[in-house]
């Protein structure tokens, strides 16, 4: 059996509790991958575990920094690393958590960054708009407004002033892929259905206690489910429209999760069964163990 095993997939499809029941069953401790739960104080805008859900397992990555921390990618690589050699060292397994693609490839590939580069993926900007700052910048640089991943690679590389360097994409560990998933109907009910639970659960509390900070926090302006609230700030949007831009927000990033993991990673997919979720669990595990 591999000492490491990633577990992926879009928004809501049950990642976090079978990251936890598969630590019970493996000696494994838990890494985030998910590039807002860094943050302390970002709770139910990105469905941090609780802590009491994590059943006595270990958790490493979360709640690391302040909100107008700037955590970036090579610190999370940084941070990932050491953490995946203390766990093994202890003679336990890894398991990483998480729905960050780029984060996880950073820390298991051989990436390699400049300190201090912020490496961004913009989910929050279309490929129009990409297109557009990059032109506002140099209109002579060639590139196809649908070559997303190329854009953002230049847009990078533009806001950090230099050179991004990457090496080969050769994987550092021997490690699973395991993604969850469900269809496509099933799965946007389930990220409406979130976003309605975190509202009932305080979403709008949350955010007024954060509303001071937004100024100087790049987290709360770039994460789905915070971002949606700076035109209500202003008085120019309904809650009921933040609630619907944080729907379908979520919706089109979890197509963006899809593409990513699929083109990234060699990912086992299963499907999640929600009436029976101990089935799906145990599925994994068994695959885990036979391979």
């Amino acid at each position: 059996m591999k000492n490491i095993i990633v577990i992926t997939g879009p928004t809501g499809v049950g990642k976090t509790k079978l990251s936890v029941e598969l630590a019970k069953k493996l000696n494994a401790e838990i890494i985030n991958g998910d590039a807002m739960q860094v943050y302390k104080n970002m709770n139910i805008g990105t469905a941090k575990i609780k802590e009491e859900e994590k059943d006595g397992i270990i958790h490493h990555l979360f709640d690391i920094c302040d909100v107008d921390t700037n955590y970036t990618v090579y610190d999370y690589q940084k941070d990932c690393r050491n953490k995946i050699k203390e766990i093994l060292n202890k003679g336990k397994n890894v398991i990483i958590v998480g729905g960050t693609g780029l984060y996880i490839k950073s820390a298991l590939y051989n990436y390699e960054f400049t300190e201090g580069t912020t490496y961004n993926e913009y989910n929050n900007l279309s490929n129009e708009e990409i297109y557009n700052k990059i032109m506002d910048f140099d209109n002579n640089i060639k590139v196809h407004v649908n070559n997303r991943k190329r854009l953002v690679r230049i847009l990078n590389k533009i806001d950090n002033n230099e050179e991004l360097s990457l090496k080969k994409d050769d994987l550092l560990y021997d490690a699973y892929f395991i993604g969850l998933t469900t269809d496509r109907s099933n799965l946007y009910k389930i990220i409406d259905d979130r976003v309605d639970i975190m509202i009932k659960n305080g979403l709008l509390d949350e955010i007024e206690l954060l509303k001071d900070k937004f100024d100087n926090s790049k987290a709360l302006n770039t994460a789905i489910g915070y971002k949606e609230f700076i035109p209500y700030f202003k008085g120019e949007i309904s809650l009921d429209e933040v609630i619907n831009n944080i729907k379908k927000n979520s919706r089109h990033y979890a197509k963006r999760q899809y593409t990513f993991f699929n083109h990234q990673f060699d990912v086992k997919w299963f499907n999640t069964n929600y009436s029976d979720f101990s089935s799906t669990i145990d599925e994994v595990y068994k695959y885990i163990i036979e391979n």
